[in-house]
């Protein structure tokens, strides 16, 4: 069959395939599209979010159960809670600044990846180990007495 042959309904199933991908490529880019309002808030909610990271409520820890010049890894808060120096406590988001995986430990004044090895130190939270290019993001708490809740 030559193309003068071919019968008048093969443009329009290339026109209806067409169609379907142009479609299906707009609800796409609607899906991942969103208002910067969204991104914003996202962007200022403790990692983990919701309950009590959300505004403060029960305590995370006593500040005796952070140990001093280390720190104490709430993975269900999205939190790292450290002591770099007697009574001086500090919070960062538990999740890397490399590619988004849980920090698990803290040892020799650093909090530890374990995916690409990058490491924190406890002090700020300011890279001592690459890959990750950025600190830690800060976590506000609040400690009253001997208890530490997320402020």
């Amino acid at each position: 069959m030559t193309a003068a042959q071919e019968p008048s309904h093969a443009f329009d199933r290339r026109t209806v395939v067409a169609a379907v991908g142009a479609t299906g490529i707009a609800a796409v880019l609607t899906a991942c599209g969103g208002s910067d309002q969204a991104g914003a808030s996202e962007a200022v909610k403790p990692a983990g979010g919701g309950g009590a990271a959300a505004g403060g409520g029960a305590a995370l820890a006593k500040t005796s159960d952070i140990p001093e010049g280390g720190g104490k890894i709430f993975a269900d808060r999205g939190v790292v809670v450290t002591q770099p120096t007697a009574g001086q406590f500090k919070a960062f988001s538990s999740k890397c600044t490399h590619q988004g995986c849980a920090v698990t430990s803290i040892a020799n004044g650093a909090i530890h990846c374990p995916c690409h090895g990058s490491q924190f130190a406890v002090a700020d939270g300011s890279v001592k180990h690459s890959p990750a290019t950025e600190p830690l993001p800060a976590v506000a708490i609040k400690v009253t007495g001997d208890s530490i809740t997320l402020a």
